[in-house]
């Protein structure tokens, strides 16, 4: 079973050229950090003593095209560049990381707002299809402004690479080892993308799952990477959301911890995303598309 990667920078999908057309430009204060250190009482043993715990921040990103208010989200203050364009694919509101012209992270009292300049044409789409999100970490579906929004039919990924058991278990066990911020204070999601040949590519966290599964999202675009040509990871249960995300990735297999809703095993059906939950040291489970998962 091949070592995890580590979580730090050698754990990151390497630059590309888009990041060229990504400029990004922090602006404000010092972004706030994404681990915060507190005080407090703890009882051990029955007893009242002096405590301390690593504690994951949180804060309001707001996400704005052109000017143009979108989306406020509550989100870890780490990876929002990667946040930033992961969110604008998976929205559709960008078809490739080329159509941001320029993004800048603006801190501000009171939160983050990730300012980006995108194609007119882009612009467009997005005027037909306003949206208005404000809502708790791990809200994927506020502000939609229909039923049909929030089922609507995701799209057809392609025929991808089958795996092994083998490689199932080895992804599920490198994505542990990398959660860094995780590991610090018990508190925040993961989603990383793994590969036979280099083991796990890259990985992100997040208070919200889907927060975590937009900025890997990123993080691919601007490497280049083609999420048909893996496993894609989850630390949580996987949502209609999550693979609807995992659609517009074309991720062909999605590997969670935990278990599936029905709703999320239909929409995958539908995509052709081959679905693998209960991902532990001493087996899983594959819902849907199971031809991709081999002996």
């Amino acid at each position: 079973m091949p070592d995890a990667m580590p979580a730090g920078d050698a754990g990151r999908a390497p630059a590309s050229g888009t990041d060229r057309l990504v400029a990004s430009v922090a602006r404000g204060a010092a972004l706030p950090p994404p681990v915060v250190a507190t005080g407090g009482v703890a009882c051990r043993g029955g007893v009242l003593v002096a405590g301390g715990r690593d504690i994951a921040e949180e804060c309001a990103v707001a996400l704005s095209y052109n000017r143009v208010s979108h989306a406020v989200m509550m989100a870890s203050p780490a990876d929002l560049e990667d946040f930033a364009l992961g969110f604008s694919l998976n929205e559709g509101i960008l078809g490739d990381a080329a159509q941001i012209e320029e993004l800048e992270v603006v801190v501000a009292d009171g939160g983050v707002e990730l300012r980006m300049w995108i194609d007119p044409a882009r612009m467009g789409v997005l005027d037909k299809r306003r949206r208005r999100m404000a809502g708790p970490s791990g809200c994927g579906l506020c502000g939609l402004e229909s039923l049909s929004d929030a089922v609507r039919p995701p799209p057809r990924v392609g025929e991808g690479r089958a795996v092994r058991v083998e490689d199932v278990f080895a992804a599920a066990a490198s994505l542990y080892p990398a959660q860094v911020l995780n590991h610090a204070t018990r508190a925040v999601h993961a989603a990383g993308f793994w590969r036979r040949e280099v083991g796990l590519v890259a990985v992100r966290e997040d208070v919200g799952r889907h927060n975590a599964l937009d900025k890997l999202a990123g993080a691919l675009a601007r490497a280049g990477e083609d999420a048909s040509d893996g496993v894609l990871l989850m630390t949580s249960r996987v949502s209609v959301e999550l693979v609807q995300k995992a659609a517009v990735l074309g991720a062909t297999i999605l590997v969670a911890v935990s278990a599936p809703t029905a709703l999320a095993l239909r929409v995958a059906e539908q995509a052709g995303i081959t679905v693998v939950g209960v991902a532990r040291q001493d087996g899983f489970e594959v819902f849907t598309h199971p031809w991709r998962v081999v002996g």
